[in-house]
């Protein structure tokens, strides 16, 4: 057995960069880094063959002295903390004085730099781990290292990396990754001698986009929105609504994009904590639960948000390449995330937000209402509601006579018009047509319907007083000895649900009683659903974990049906229902529920003014 001995510093720089450097992007990462712990205000990048060839960060930042040059490239050496303390409560980006060293182990690396107290720069190289001497050199304020031929001197590491093109892409990610978390910091890209990203800093531009006047705060919101909008594109920006939200000693700021611009893959998940992009999976799990009601489970969310929080409450010493976290209380940080993004994502369609909303809603609130049901009985409860939104005013007609047309999808300058406004007509049995102040909307009743149904039955649940209706003619069904034993066993499970089900034999069951909220003629097909769910999961999980999925498998049955005729009255009565319903932009599957069509959009179809 060999003895025990003392690896060189060459070998442990380079098993270091295994773990810090794994590709150009993790180079590019670290060095983007510095240049902001060093106060640059405007860093440019250059890169030729994906990074590998050739990677210069050049920043006008506070630069790095003579005679702390060749210190700069040593293992561990860094003037960012000096003790345990300074470690828990670590404020800047890096800290572990790994990343050059390590570099300068498995590339050609030089480093020029000039503070303003110099007359001219100084520059350092290494190769192979081997410092060379500062020699002068012409140079700004600031610093530039530039990596060549990354992993040179460790093929076997070399071989690893991908094409050009892939690891480009990894570099571009991490460029836009640190671009994001920085407005106020101008940022520019090239690749191969070609300019990608040319990123000017934000603060000026939210002064200049009708931002005079604004605070400090305002003035800050409108440089992360104009950046964000930069990089993810206006779509983005258009299909997102803003998060800001501050409790305690936490703060949660970005945008999170509507269901409607859910993506196949999470390319577009940018989570900042203190400013530092990380994966963690306290947030990655509460940002999937804010979502779960309203994405369909095969897309992913779109979002870049920024959690604050004091640096004493994080431990950003997890990884060597510092992309995870360790939070102190992970538990109220997991809450303070997800209730901020469900109350954002749940504003109603009267608070102005919905499935593609116009750039503008109406200034309209609807009065405190009754919840609409879509039944026979309560028409006129739900015609004497809309009429006194509309206003029970006159209409002229061309006789001359004032006669109540309360079906009329129209309103006067003096009758607000609902965000989603008045019905006009029914199509094809499964949309509903209505007129509001932007334009046509187009609603999708069941869809809307099911999302209605599905939020009052939560709700009704949280209180424990889901309303039950006895059947006028209880419905009976052959069963599965299994599902007679279930209904017989979690009777209270049941009347928590709002259901009477009861043994007749054997192998038959009776539903007497059902929640008002669903449709009768559907009691067989939803007690059955109620049933597998209380036999495979029990009543324990079946309530809690799986409580949404029971519940929208029972509003996807119990909401109006495709090709049901709908009165005027009844389609009026969905759409304020969906105005104070949350979430009323999706349904529970995450499809949309209505769209706006406005007038400039029919007027382009029809070449109107042209």
């Amino acid at each position: 057995m060999p003895a025990i001995h003392l690896l060189p510093d060459l070998l442990i720089n380079q098993i270091a960069a295994g773990e810090v450097i794994e590709r150009p992007a993790s180079a590019l990462k670290e060095l983007l880094e510095n240049s902001l712990d060093a106060g640059a205000t405007d860093i440019a990048v250059q890169l030729e063959g994906g990074g590998v060839k050739l990677l210069r960060v050049r920043d006008n930042g506070k630069g790095i002295a003579k005679d702390d040059l060749p210190l700069a490239l040593m293992r561990h050496a860094t003037s960012k903390i000096a003790s345990l303390d300074d470690l828990q409560q670590v404020a800047s980006m890096g800290f572990r004085g790994e990343a050059l060293a390590s570099m300068a182990a498995v590339a050609h690396l030089a480093l020029t730099s000039r503070t303003v107290h110099d007359t001219h720069g100084w520059k350092v190289e290494a190769m192979n781990g081997i410092v060379g001497e500062a020699v002068p050199a012409s140079h700004a304020q600031g610093s530039t290292v530039e990596l060549r031929e990354l992993y040179f001197n460790t093929p076997a590491r070399r071989k690893f990396l991908k094409s050009e093109a892939t690891e480009f892409a990894h570099c571009e990610e991490t460029f836009k990754r640190i671009a994001l978390s920085r407005p106020d910091v101008a940022f520019s890209l090239q690749h191969n001698g070609k300019t990608i990203w040319q990123l000017l800093p934000s603060p000026a531009g939210g002064r200049g986009a009708g931002g005079e006047g604004l605070g400090e705060r305002e003035i800050v919101k409108a440089a992360n929105l104009n950046r964000i909008s930069a990089i993810l594109g206006e779509e983005f920006g258009t299909a997102a609504v803003e998060v800001e939200r501050q409790a305690a000693n936490l703060s949660l700021r970005g945008l999170a994009a509507l269901p409607a611009y859910s993506r196949s893959s999470r390319d577009v998940q940018y989570f900042f904590v203190n400013g530092r992009f990380v994966r963690d999976k306290v947030a990655s799990h509460a940002l999937r639960l804010a979502y779960q009601d309203i994405l369909h489970h095969q897309r992913h969310p779109a979002f870049v948000l920024f959690l604050d929080l004091p640096p004493e409450q994080v431990d950003v010493n997890v990884h060597p390449a510092k992309s995870e976290v360790r939070f102190r209380e992970s538990q109220g940080v997991h809450q303070f995330i997800f209730h901020t993004l469900q109350q954002t994502l749940s504003i109603p369609v009267s608070g102005g937000q919905g499935a593609a909303a116009a750039d503008s809603e109406p200034a309209f609130a609807p009065p405190q209402q009754q919840h609409i049901g879509l039944g026979v009985a309560q028409q006129q409860a739900a015609y004497r509601l809309w009429e006194m939104q509309v206003g029970s005013r006159e209409w002229e007609v061309e006789s001359g006579k004032s006669t109540p047309m309360p079906h009329s999808p129209l309103s006067t300058h003096h009758s607000p018009v609902p965000p989603l406004g008045f019905a006009l007509a029914q199509l094809s049995g499964i949309y509903i047509l209505a007129q509001n102040a932007q334009g046509l909307v187009v609603v999708d009743m069941h869809a809307a319907h099911e999302r209605i149904v599905y939020e009052r039955l939560k709700a009704a649940l949280d209180e424990e007083q889901i309303a039950t209706q006895p059947l006028l003619i209880p419905v009976s069904f052959y069963a599965e000895p299994l599902d007679v034993a279930t209904a017989e066993v979690e009777q209270d499970a049941l009347r928590m649900l709002g259901f009477d089900i009861a043994p007749l034999s054997p192998t038959q069951l009776v539903v007497r009683a059902m929640p008002a909220l669903l449709r009768q003629d559907e009691a067989e097909t939803m007690a059955q659903e109620v049933l597998r769910e209380l036999r495979e999961y029990g009543a324990s999980r079946a309530l809690t974990e799986r409580r949404n999925e029971l519940l929208a498998t029972l509003a996807c049955h119990g909401a109006v049906r495709a090709n049901r005729i709908l009165s005027i009255t009844e389609m009026n009565a969905l759409l304020r229902e969906m105005e104070q319903t949350e979430r009323a932009g999706q349904c529970n599957h995450g499809r949309p529920t209505w769209f706006q069509i406005t007038l400039a959009e029919l007027d382009a179809m029809f070449m109107r003014g042209k």
